[in-house]
C-alpha cells in the first residue's frame, strides 16, 4: 500500500503526503496511529464518523495549510452526526476566511484519542549520515524546550532505550507527581518500528509524528506528516 500511495503522490506532482495518506502508510507498517478517513463533503464526514465511531475529530486537509489549528481547521470531541455536520461547515468557513487561496481537499475524520503524555518522534535525512531519528516531549514543548534525542538509523533496542532516557523530560515519562508512567516498552517499540520503516523506504525525506500520546498501556500517533524526497 505504501508504494501505491507514494506513486499516487508522485503522479500528482506532490512530495508531501496528507495526514490520511501518512497514517495509512504508517498503519500498514504496524505503527500505531488513530484511524483517519478523508471526507470531501459534509455527508462524507458524517458517514466516516459513523463508521469510525464517536467521539471524533475533524481536521482540514490542505497542502497549503501547515498549522491547522491556527486557521480554525481543527474541531475536537464531536459526539454525534449533527455536531460533525456543523463542524465541517465551520471549518470550511474559517479556512475560506483566513486562507481563501488554500487548496482544500476536505477534512480528515479521525478517532478522538484519550489524553496521554505528549511526545514527538520523527526522522530527518542527513546528507552525510542518512536517516536520523528524533524523540522528545511533544506538542509545544518540543518547540519551546528543544529537549530531544537523536540516533542514526538503524536503531537497536539499546539505542531506542537511550533516546527515551536521554531527554531531560524523562521523569515525566516515569510518572511525574503522581501521573501514571508511560509505557516505555511501547515507546521503544514505536522507535524501532520507525527505524525499520524509514530504512525500508529511502524515498522518505522527513517524517513527523507530533504528538504521539503515550499511555500506561501503549502509545498512539494522533498526527502524522511524511515528506518524500524529490524525484
Amino acid at each position: 500500500m505504501s508504494s501505491a500511495i507514494f506513486q499516487q503522490a508522485r503522479a500528482e506532482g506532490r512530495t508531501l503526503l496528507n495526514e490520511v495518506e501518512s497514517k495509512q502508510v504508517l498503519q500498514q507498517a504496524g505503527i500505531p496511529t488513530t484511524p483517519a478517513r478523508l471526507a470531501r463533503s459534509r455527508a462524507e464526514a458524517v458517514a466516516a464518523a459513523g463508521a469510525i465511531g464517536y467521539p471524533v475529530v475533524l481536521k482540514v486537509v490542505s497542502p497549503d495549510i501547515v498549522h491547522k489549528s491556527d486557521v480554525g481547521g481543527v474541531v475536537l470531541d464531536l459526539r454525534d452526526a449533527g455536531a460533525v455536520a456543523e463542524a465541517y461547515d465551520r471549518i470550511m468557513a474559517a479556512v475560506t476566511a483566513t486562507q481563501p487561496d488554500a487548496r482544500v481537499l476536505g477534512v480528515a475524520v479521525q478517532t478522538m484519542a484519550r489524553p496521554g503524555i505528549e511526545v514527538i518522534a520523527g526522522m530527518t535525512r542527513d546528507r552525510q549520515f542518512g536517516p536520523v531519528l528524533m524523540f522528545g516531549l511533544g506538542g509545544v514543548l518540543v518547540e519551546v524546550l528543544q529537549d530531544v534525542a537523536f540516533r542514526i538509523v538503524p536503531l537497536d533496542e539499546r539505542d531506542a532505550d537511550g533516546m527515551l532516557r536521554e531527554i531531560k523530560g524523562f521523569p515525566v515519562l516515569q510518572g511525574y507527581r503522581g501521573q501514571a508512567p508511560a509505557d516505555l516498552a511501547a515507546l521503544r517499540r514505536l522507535l524501532l518500528q520507525l527505524s525499520d520503516f524509514v530504512e525500508q523506504h529511502p524515498e522518505i525525506e522527513e517524517l513527523d509524528l507530533n504528538p504521539v500520546l503515550a499511555y500506561s498501556d501503549g502509545a498512539t500517533a494522533v498526527d502524522a506528516r511524511i515528506l518524500l524526497r524529490d524525484a
